[in-house]
């Protein structure tokens, strides 16, 4: 099955790009430059400023430095955050770049906008013109899903929607109150994938979830969106491994329409 649709009711609830690159001790010097890059896209700008909070005994004359991290570790980290005026939010470290979204349905389609892969460009092409990073020592995509499943929860009505890792042939559905599943595997072109799926029927809702982060290290910055497109076909192909047909269904409705879940 290849999904080559854009669907009214996506699974997708939030779609994150991480690159990390050795930390720049220059990097505030080149904010505002890349701030005026980015702005026609990411125009709503803020500075915070995290400190982790130590709590230990050290005892009489012992140092702050003497403990794992040291001072450094209660150094004030500044994070520069730009957002979209619908909600894509954009921030930057010492040591990484991330943007997140909760509003895109497709990460490459054609014939539909915005697309994420397009996001990614963006940033990162204005963040290479300002930093010269040669290689990035990480780079991420993770999508979070939260999936429809039948009224009727079930063994067997399970297993009509998702193709499941989870291990229901131990631990029936009916009985579950929580059930998760993480694998972390090796992919092609040295790439990484860590799948997450994870049942919760605890809470006035039962919740289904799918987390797929794929992820590759040591990519030269020239091949930051060859890889990143490499990482979404992994993130997809696992996907469609797991739903099925009354999932595709789900998808095809309006939000306004009835359904099954």
């Amino acid at each position: 099955m290849t999904i080559a649709e854009v669907f009214p009711r996506p699974t997708v609830k939030q779609v994150v790009f991480q690159i990390r690159y050795p930390n720049l001790f220059f990097i505030e010097e080149k904010i505002g430059e890349y701030q005026v890059r980015i702005m026609e896209q990411f125009p709503e700008s803020s500075l915070q400023l995290r400190r982790n909070l130590l709590i230990a005994d050290i005892g009489e004359g012992a140092k702050v430095e003497d403990l794992v991290g040291g001072e450094e570790s209660l150094a004030v980290k500044k994070i520069w955050r730009f957002a979209s005026p619908d909600g894509v939010s954009l921030n930057v470290h010492s040591d990484s770049l991330d943007i997140s979204s909760t509003v895109h349905k497709t990460y490459n389609n054609p014939a539909a906008t915005p697309r994420f892969h397009d996001a990614i460009e963006f940033a990162v092409a204005r963040f290479l013109e300002v930093v010269a990073v040669p290689k990035f020592l990480r780079i991420g995509l993770r999508y979070i899903d939260e999936c429809p499943h039948p009224s009727e929860l079930s063994t067997s009505s399970f297993r009509e929607w998702y193709n499941s890792a989870l291990p229901v042939e131990r631990f029936a559905v009916e009985e579950v109150l929580e059930c998760e599943v993480v694998a972390r595997v090796r992919r092609e072109s040295e790439c990484r994938l860590t799948f997450r799926e994870r049942l919760d029927t605890r809470g006035e809702k039962i919740t289904y979830s799918l987390d797929f982060d794929g992820y590759a290290e040591g990519v030269p910055s020239s091949e930051y969106l060859r890889t990143t497109d490499t990482l979404h076909g992994l993130v997809a192909d696992e996907f469609e491994r797991t739903i099925k047909e009354p999932v595709i269904k789900h998808m095809r409705q309006r939000p306004e329409e009835d359904s099954d879940a």
